[in-house]
């Protein structure tokens, strides 16, 4: 931590341009949008090396990379920004038009159906703000909202604390998806469906997931031939093999166009779940968050 001394010598906007250099890779892209001289970039991170004792970035053919002290940096200096924007946002009111805000969401690729009408929206509303869209884990999600990691966490959420409100966006469905020409979608039966192998996305790596605890609750089982850590690899894979594997009837349909795979009816019950958008209460007082998590609301 730094002391009392190091504090008066700091400059807040030397996190702003970490931030930035680390973002962009290039020196000259970085004082571009800053609006600065590559000089005047070099020159603060000349300045940065000296107040943190560490070269940060070293130049490459291509720009520069950060080094292994920069990397551990990143997330708390984010993380400091993040917390200063706040601050000053709530200073005047929040003008999605004039806003230069950076939002942080969290979610699964699965869920990604809510980024083109968001986007959408953004452009024609509000074209000076910047989405970060960052893959999060349903173990986590309520601790990275809590530590302020994210600012909107996007899933189906079943159960929340009282400290946490919540936007419903939409239901979604599961369905089998599967190669367009695949022998399974001309008889897609409970009994056919367990003959099938079988493509699971588990984050985590977990061979068996909700799918197989129904299953065995009828004396049932599948074989999961293969397990891998997000929907849209598994989409891509459907392509490619004999293998099935259930997904959300919306994330398929999104990418139905760029991928030769049909669905059909689960022959089980699991429900349509809810998925939302959340965020602490206590965050509320913010309102470019408000006016986030209205947008995400009336754009589906």
């Amino acid at each position: 931590m730094l002391n009392e001394i190091d504090l008066s010598r700091a400059d807040l906007n030397l996190l702003v341009l970490f931030e930035t250099v680390f973002d962009e890779r290039n020196v000259g892209r970085a004082a571009e949008r800053l609006n600065l001289s590559a000089s005047a970039v070099s020159h603060g991170l000349g300045r940065l090396r000296r107040l943190l004792n560490d070269p940060l970035f070293l130049k490459t053919p291509k720009g520069v990379v950060p080094t292994e002290r920069a990397k551990e940096l990143e997330a708390p200096i984010r993380d400091v920004l993040a917390r200063v924007r706040t601050v000053i946002s709530t200073a005047e009111p929040f003008d999605p038009a004039r806003s230069r805000r950076r939002f942080t969401i969290g979610t699964a690729d699965g869920f990604s159906v809510f980024l083109p009408p968001l986007l959408d929206e953004i452009a024609r509303t509000a074209p000076g703000i910047d989405l970060v869209v960052r893959h999060m884990q349903m173990e986590t999600a309520l601790s990275d909202l809590d530590g302020r990691l994210i600012d909107v966490a996007i899933a189906p959420f079943y159960e929340l604390p009282a400290r946490f409100a919540a936007q419903r966006l939409y239901e979604d469905d599961f369905v089998i998806a599967a190669q367009s020409r695949h022998p399974f979608l001309k008889n897609p039966t409970l009994e056919n469906y367990c003959r099938m192998q079988h493509l699971l996305v588990a984050p985590r790596g977990d061979p068996s997931g909700i799918v197989d605890e129904l299953l065995e609750s009828r004396g049932l089982s599948r074989r999961v031939a293969l397990a891998v850590p997000n929907f849209m690899l598994a989409l891509d894979l459907l392509t490619k093999t004999q293998l099935v594997c259930v997904l959300p009837k919306r994330f398929v349909e999104m990418h139905a166009e760029r991928f030769a795979v049909a669905t059909a009816k689960l022959p089980l019950d699991l429900g349509a779940p809810t998925i939302q958008a959340v965020a602490p209460k206590a965050a509320l007082m913010d309102g470019g968050l408000v006016w986030l998590l209205d947008v995400l609301g009336r754009t589906h």
